[in-house]
């Protein structure tokens, strides 16, 4: 098929009014009256961000979900998403009709619409963008720029599930055997979390009540708080025995306490971490239960950094998040 059949066949349902049916040039939306417009965008490449062999529809939700997730930590109303897909020689319908279903129920979980993007061919791995656009009243988005000295730290959901997903992921791809420390766990909830982000957007509304500061967690908690803390001249004090994990990933570090470095700094948890100031500490964490958002203090900001592990001893890492570069 050519490309207008196939934008008319996968993508066009997709699409919301402000789309224009994707046979125009381009969209037209027009933003919610007195709000700002969010705009982030991710690029996504196969071998490198995902397995060429994930299932397609898991690859959508990833692609749109990295972005969503960088929104709600902004404090931003999804509006909309742009997508650009560079498909390789090998494509195929049937990986068309799963990616294109599994994005239209992302969107739809979200609240969102196609508004267009552009579709190519490339002779390199399959390589997708989304451009998501959201909304804040004017003036309110969360910058990381806003943290203090004496700030709590949050975070939003569990650490580290994905990163040890992504090591299960690797392992069934190539056909290996599970480590020692996985075999009396729920391998398949760790690695549906590297597959599947969980975008924060019910917690858009506290944090725009209470944070200071915020940004998602995608390459690393250490480095993504150390990131925080720099852009608003602070530092981070944090205690790792307040971490919060899954029942797995628990289970993993009791089997194998070295897997902490793996667990804080090996990205793709796409939870978000924020600075509240003390005095509305309360108030926050009463906000996020009523959304359904499980939030868990673990540190404050403060003039100089300090790492203290689950013994309380301090700690140190190799290195403190991961890079796609």
């Amino acid at each position: 098929m050519n490309e207008s059949e196939l934008i008319a066949r996968y993508f066009a349902p997709l699409a919301g009014p402000a789309g224009l049916g994707l046979i125009d040039d381009a969209a037209c939306l027009i933003p919610p009256p007195g709000c700002d417009l969010v705009l982030t965008a991710d690029a996504l490449v196969a071998g490198r961000h995902f397995f060429a062999e994930d299932p397609p529809d898991a690859i959508a939700a990833k692609t749109l979900g990295v972005n969503l997730s960088d929104l709600a930590a902004k404090g931003a109303e999804p509006l909309g998403y742009l997508l650009s897909l560079a498909l390789p020689p090998d494509w195929t319908e049937r990986f068309l009709d799963e990616f294109s279903r599994g994005l239209g129920e992302a969107a739809a979980a979200a609240g969102v619409a196609l508004l267009g993007g552009d579709t190519v061919a490339t002779s390199g791995p399959l390589t997708l963008s989304i451009t998501a656009l959201g909304a804040v009243p004017h003036g309110a988005m969360i910058r990381r720029s806003g943290a203090r000295a004496g700030d709590l730290i949050y975070v939003t959901g569990t650490i580290g599930d994905a990163a040890l997903g992504l090591s299960l992921r690797r392992r069934e791809i190539a056909g290996g055997a599970l480590p020692a420390w996985a075999k009396t766990l729920d391998a398949a909830e760790l690695i549906d979390r590297y597959l599947r982000p969980r975008p924060r957007l019910a917690l858009t509304p506290a944090l725009r009540a209470c944070a200071r500061a915020a940004m998602d967690v995608s390459d690393g908690l250490i480095g993504d708080v150390r990131a925080l803390m720099r852009a608003s001249g602070v530092a981070a004090q944090l205690d790792l025995a307040r971490l919060p994990l899954s029942a797995p990933a628990r289970a993993a570090l009791a089997a194998d306490p070295a897997l902490l470095e793996s667990v804080v700094t090996g990205g793709d948890d796409y939870e978000i971490v924020c600075a509240v100031a003390p005095e509305r500490a309360a108030l926050f964490e009463q906000l996020a239960d009523a959304a359904g958002v499980a939030v868990t203090r673990i540190g404050a900001a403060a003039a100089q950094e300090s790492v203290l592990g689950p013994d309380g001893a301090a700690r140190r890492f190799a290195r403190d998040r991961f890079s796609h570069v």
